[in-house]
């Protein structure tokens, strides 16, 4: 059943579309691959289909070593993205492979990109970096703060230059040795100063969730489970992470505060020795597809053990339930015997999985995974980007 639009979700999904049609969404990763991995319990003869997003997580999947990954987006640019490291694990030394992706930039990215990377990558990918090398270049601010997402990191920023005693409080956090040290600094120093009307107004804005690759049906969803709104919920993940969980390992929130990674604090892919796993083969494991899930389960026949879904289904449900349907009848179909999936939600209990219904006897959705709640709860707990209220590892089961 689809859900009943009003004229501002329309609208609003149309702004979204158009922003998303036309932009690199995502310049990292925004799940955590540790928690992921646990829940996938990766074997060498594992097929995987993942949504690519930026291609972070794809990677550190590969250095599990399963058999394949085939990378799926529907978006263009995060395949660019995904090409262009590929490419630099097969051509580039690690100092200059670190420097791109880790660093976010490097003095000479047109003679790296021109000489050892051009040649590797499909013609849109092509035509995609030859007009944005200049996201790589120092004197512009560097990758990461390129793209949607970065867009909103360079702006909070920006913000922060403006409010000088909390932007030393935000420094003095990240340079903090214990959690407990954490905390005391977020209580005292950062809380009083970061939640005010501003910060929960623009919180609140669509253009600014919209940046941040959130459509309006993901945040509706929120909205109807936090008491204080897309403003709320964001502030509880925020503390959260700050309070209970290292931030010395969390490469995820650090990139955006620090505009890059450290090599201390860093996705695996960007750690010497897996790195050299990757260029030693572990990279040709990796086929990167632009095209929806759908597609590529409709057009390639072999089988699939292990798929990762990312929070797609959200917007899916809201907009396209019947091609979400025709998704997981596709799902289901190319699934090997005890196949996994592992997804997201803006929702603990997301409704879709009551409201898509599959096959000539409409079966819910449900009865077709076996979910391992306990794991996915103490899973979620681990996760250090927690910026979603449900997380989902279930098993496929066949008609």
């Amino acid at each position: 059943m689809k859900t009943a639009q009003t004229l501002r979700d329309r609208i609003d999904h149309v702004v979204f579309n158009a922003i998303y049609s036309r932009s690199l969404v995502y310049n990292a990763c925004w799940e955590d691959p540790a928690i992921d991995r646990i829940a996938l319990a990766l074997r060498p003869d594992d097929r995987l289909l993942v949504i690519t997003s930026a291609g972070c997580n794809v990677l550190d999947y590969a250095l599990a070593g399963p058999d394949r990954i085939d990378a799926v987006d529907a978006n263009p640019r995060q395949t660019a993205l995904l090409e262009l490291k590929l490419a630099g694990i097969r051509e580039l030394a690690f100092e200059d492979f670190f420097a791109l992706f880790g660093c976010g930039m490097h003095q000479h990215v047109h003679a790296l990109y021109n000489d050892l990377l051009r040649d590797g990558l499909s013609p849109f990918a092509r035509r995609f970096w030859d007009e944005r090398l200049h996201w790589f270049d120092p004197r512009r601010g560097g990758f990461y703060y390129r793209g949607l997402s970065g867009t909103v990191a360079r702006a909070f920023r920006t913000y922060l230059r403006t409010r000088p005693r909390l932007a030393e409080a935000v420094d003095a956090l990240l340079q903090a040795g214990s959690v407990d040290a954490q905390r005391a600094i977020y209580n005292s120093r950062v809380e009083p100063l970061l939640w005010g009307p501003g910060m929960n107004w623009t919180l609140s804005r669509q253009l600014t969730m919209s940046l941040l690759g959130v459509p309006y049906a993901q945040r509706r969803q929120v909205q109807a489970q936090h008491h204080q709104g897309v403003a709320g919920f964001v502030r509880e993940a925020v503390e959260y992470v700050f309070r209970e969980l290292p931030i010395w390992n969390n490469y995820f929130w650090m990139v955006y505060l620090n505009g890059r990674y450290t090599q201390s604090c860093c996705p695996e892919y960007l750690k010497p020795r897996n790195f050299a796993a990757l260029k030693a083969g572990l990279v040709d494991r990796v086929v990167p597809h632009t095209c929806t899930v759908t597609h590529f389960l409709q057009h390639n026949d072999a089988p699939v053990s292990k798929f990762v879904l990312l929070d797609h289904m959200d917007w899916m449900a809201s907009y396209h339930p019947e091609a979400l349907a025709e998704e997981w009848s596709a799902i289901l179909q190319r699934a090997t015997p005890g196949a996994r999936a592992i997804f997201r939600s803006a929702h603990a209990a997301p409704g879709y999985l009551n409201r898509i219904e599959l096959g000539g006897r409409r079966q819910p959705l449900r009865e077709r995974l076996v979910f391992h709640h306990a794991l996915a709860r103490d899973l979620q707990r681990r996760d250090r980007v927690h910026t979603y209220a449900g997380f989902h590892v279930a098993d496929l089961v066949a008609a």
